[in-house]
């Protein structure tokens, strides 16, 4: 899985930020343009455009990074559609990584994700290979 570094930008200079500052005052509508095309933006990437701006309109230097979703086991098993002890078993027999919260699991959501994806393909080949061995010797 590659991790992609944090973003470190510096503060903007007093000027550039008093007129963030005056732009967004009052104000939580954000028109985002991508090659000339406008685009409305959902809500909490939103709030979050609007959060990092501010930031910078109050002379901040921000840091920008990713966080990948942690789940806990009963709702990774939930969306799994396992019981929480299999997906337990799982995790003690390291079929899927978990990290400790203390004395909490937590899984990534991406690993559940594969982990269902590589039954999907299993399923799939099986079931391929159940066809071919179904079909009469002789042709017919």
């Amino acid at each position: 899985m590659t991790q992609i570094a944090p973003r470190v930008a510096a503060a903007l200079p007093a000027e550039d930020a008093q007129k963030l500052r005056f732009a967004l005052n009052g104000s939580d509508d954000i028109t985002v343009f991508v090659d000339g095309t406008v685009h409305r933006l959902p809500d909490q990437a939103r709030d979050a455009v609007v959060d990092l701006l501010s930031r910078f309109s109050r002379g901040e230097a921000v840091t920008v990074s990713s966080v990948e979703e942690m789940l806990t086991t009963s709702r990774a098993a939930e969306l799994a559609g396992i019981s929480h002890t299999y997906l337990r078993n799982m995790t003690d027999r390291g079929e899927i990584p978990v990290e400790y919260r203390g004395t909490h699991r937590r899984i990534r959501l991406a690993d559940v994700m594969a982990w269902l994806e590589k039954q999907r393909k299993n399923s799939t080949a099986a079931a391929a290979a159940g066809h071919t061995n179904d079909a009469p010797a002789d042709g017919s």
